[in-house]
């Protein structure tokens, strides 16, 4: 997402940039077009010679820049530049930088390494950190040397990825010829102001005067003519100020009249809740009344089944048993049609009840979020939560932030320290057990180190958290549709650790063998998988629990400065659900991911070393590459970058395909935390406005012939009945003859015994 800020300045830049416009031999405007005639006297050219990495584009102005258009486009990415052709000897590189995406920060978002020649000539460069965002950054006189007509760039990232603006290569002077300007000093070089000048021509006029009386008093004239033009540029731009005090009392009170349009819509907004909250009841008691038309149906239909038998064992007359066939063929039709469309209705108001309690829009993630109590040490410190609650809005929550105003935010359902786990389950449940009819769905818990991820998602023995619930719920649900839908469950435990997915329930490997390698693989139908990963299958909760007990217990963690127990990895729970409706044949595969994400963590706060920072960097890595993720969806561009980070690799078929996503946004209730949790809130109020479309249910195309095989068997069922229909028909209409014969015969011997 790209900011704009204010319009940039010309009188800034170092004017070393444009004094030998003779010797530059490559100007690139990377990441954009041709910019020709340019104000340091260099045409740069469109962007070129580079391999890898994307375009970004801003509308807005660059402060502080000599040439603004430079800025406004950049390459962004892991990106090698590659210039051929030079001639050997040595060269001054230029370099521009400029922070046109993370434009509010923090610093540390965006860090980056420089290579010139594959050596190191910048380490952690973080250009917000230097200059902030929409402000030019050069590296400037860096000395290469050619010698194989090649000169190669390259750009590494520490934390999120590189932008490059543009790139000048020109001549450089003999060793000790003329001075370079250091890489901190560059900055502050600014161009001589009119006073400078007047110094300097004063100085010489007093060096010439001698000779020169003449030059000095034109010389001077000059000057009265330029204090005159100031003085005329003074009054002007009070003019202005005037002009702008009038239109800000205008714009005061254009204010005030959208102040009094606002509290009008609050007011038709609580309305409107009103209204939502009475079809909400209404939809609640049309599903519990469907469900118990479902209920009657099904006991209807075993008593007709039963029925059916006893009437085919009793084996009536001919024709009364055609008849009761026929009834009883066309009833059992009636009520399997009934009992199908009272289903889909079923299910129909069900994913409509999920609907109303998120945020109205079908394709949109839900977002919940819950903070944490304050800890012992904190409240042994008398720490005050900065988070406040409303009891009456269950879906929004303040954070007081010092001295700044007040900051609300609203979700599909806030969550206090008070509220426990059972709570917390109470309202996922509705979207877990879309999975048992054959949606995919996916859970993940997101926040800063130490809020409680670990904790919602997989509790503690004494109190469960949403994992072991959510499986638990599904046998619950599994035996409720017991003959009516057969299921079959596998659960699978992985984990990215350091951008590689470990196998959390394979067994040790031998001395000296490294781990398998697991990669992720695209299916033919356009899911993915990871093969080799263990799919065990479970059918009861003892072992669903030695599932999860085995596959925490492998998961990595460490210590650091801000949680004692820092999960060091992505936890991923995968259950794979496979569901065959014994009415309808119809078969179902779905999957549902439950995620513990690593906590997002400043290195500095944290203050990791060796392994654990190689842990953090690539952590936020991950992290960030799930931001880009959301930030392309938001957006909706045409290129969502999920190969970033096997991460967002993995949740591929879930944040952007037709499934059902929820996210738990975890946040610390502290002050010393407050800018963490201003982060991940931001964070989330994006994710809720991603629309993915509406979910759609996931048939197992394995089972398209079975049911061509099956509509075939039931058509030759029906020929067969037919014919039995028609044979019994047949044999009817010959037992009535020849009962009318014998008939007529009794009638003729009753006349001759009469007589």
């Amino acid at each position: 997402m790209f900011l704009f800020l204010r319009e940039a300045s010309r009188n800034t830049l170092p004017p070393c940039l444009c004094l030998f416009p003779d010797k530059v031999v490559a100007a690139i405007n990377a990441g954009g077009s041709s910019i020709l005639d340019t104000s340091f006297g260099i045409d740069f050219v469109d962007d070129r010679f580079f391999s890898g990495g994307d375009v970004l584009r801003t509308a807005e102005d660059i402060v502080d820049a000599q040439e603004p258009s430079l800025y406004r486009t950049a390459r962004y990415g892991e990106v090698t530049y590659a210039l051929d052709g030079l001639e050997s000897g040595d060269y001054y590189v230029d370099i521009h930088f400029a922070e046109i995406i993370f434009t509010n920060g923090p610093p540390g978002m965006r860090i980056f390494d420089v290579y010139i020649q594959d050596e190191k000539v910048v380490s952690d460069l973080d250009v917000y950190g230097r200059v902030g965002s929409n402000r030019p950054l050069i590296l400037l006189n860096v000395r290469a040397a050619v010698n194989g007509g090649v000169l190669t760039l390259a750009f590494r990232g520490v934390v999120g990825n590189p932008t490059i603006s543009a790139i000048c290569v020109h001549r450089a002077p003999p060793l000790g010829a003329e001075p370079v300007v250091s890489h901190d000093q560059f900055t502050s070089l600014r161009w001589k102001t009119a006073r400078s000048r007047m110094l300097a021509d004063s100085r010489f006029m007093r060096d010439k005067s001698r000779g020169a009386v003449t030059e000095s008093e034109q010389r001077l004239e000059e000057l009265r003519n330029e204090c005159h033009q100031a003085w005329i540029s003074v009054q002007e731009s009070n003019r202005q100020a005037e002009k702008l005090r009038d239109e800000l009392s205008v714009k005061s009170l254009t204010v005030d009249t959208l102040a009094n349009a606002v509290e009008t819509q609050v007011l038709e907004l609580r309305d409107l809740k009103e209204k939502e909250m009475n079809e909400k009841t209404k939809l609640k008691l049309a599903v519990s009344d469907a469900q118990r038309k479902v209920e009657e149906l099904r006991i209807l239909y075993s008593l007709l089944s039963k029925d059916a038998r006893d009437c085919i064992c009793s084996f009536p007359d001919p024709h009364g048993m055609v008849s009761a066939v026929q009834a009883l063929v066309n009833e059992q039709k009636e009520l399997k049609k009934r009992l199908l469309d009272e289903s889909q209705e079923r299910k129909f108001l069900y994913n409509k009840l999920i609907e109303m309690k998120g945020n109205f829009l079908p394709g949109n993630v839900r977002v919940f979020c819950r903070c944490r109590p304050l800890n012992a040490s904190e409240a042994s410190a008398s720490s005050v939560s900065l988070v406040e609650f409303d009891s009456a809005r269950e879906n929004e929550l303040v954070i007081r932030a010092g001295t700044n105003p007040k900051k609300l935010y609203k979700f599909d359902r806030v969550f206090t320290p008070e509220d426990d786990q059972p709570e917390v389950f109470a309202d996922t449940s509705p979207v877990v057990v879309s999975v048992l009819d054959g949606y995919n769905v996916c859970i993940f818990a997101y926040g800063q180190t130490g809020t409680g991820k670990t904790f919602t998602m997989e509790g503690i023995p004494g109190n469960r958290g949403v994992n072991y619930r959510t499986l638990e719920e599904l046998f619950r649900l599994s035996t409720v549709r017991k003959g009516e839908v057969n299921y079959e469950i596998k659960v699978s435990v992985l984990e990215v650790y350091n951008e590689q997915i470990r196998d959390l329930l394979t067994t040790p490997s031998q001395a000296g063998l490294a781990p398998k390698r697991l990669e992720i693989k695209q299916d033919a139908d356009g899911g993915h998988r990871v093969p080799g990963l263990v799919e065990a299958e479970v059918h009861s909760m003892t072992e669903v629990w030695e599932v999860l007990q085995s596959g925490s217990a492998a998961r990595a963690v460490g210590s650091t400065n801000a949680n004692e127990h820092s999960s060091r990895s992505h936890c991923m729970l995968c259950v794979k659900v496979r569901g065959e409706n014994m009415t309808t044949g119809e078969c179902t595969r779905s999957k549902l991911w439950l995620v513990d994400l690593a906590g997002s963590e400043r290195v500095a706060k944290s203050d990791v070393q060796g392994d654990r920072l190689k842990e953090a960097q690539n952590i936020n890595k991950s992290l960030s590459a799930l931001g880009d993720v959301i930030h392309a969806l938001t957006t909706k561009s045409n290129h969502v970058p999920y190969r970033n980070s096997k991460l967002t690799h993995l949740l591929q078929d879930s944040l952007g395909g037709e499934s059902k996503t929820l996210m738990f946004v975890q946040i610390s209730p502290t002050e010393a935390d407050v800018g963490e949790t201003l982060c991940s809130l931001n964070f989330a109020s994006r994710v809720r406005g991603v629309e993915m479309g509406p979910a759609k249910k996931q048939l197992d195309s394995s089972e398209f012939f079975k049911y061509k095989q099956m509509a075939e068997k039931a058509k030759q069922d029906v020929k067969t009945k037919d014919d039995s229909v028609r044979r019994l028909e047949d044999s009817l209409r010959t037992t009535e003859s020849k009962l009318k014969v014998k008939e007529q015969l009794c009638q003729s011997l009753a006349e001759k015994v009469k007589d």
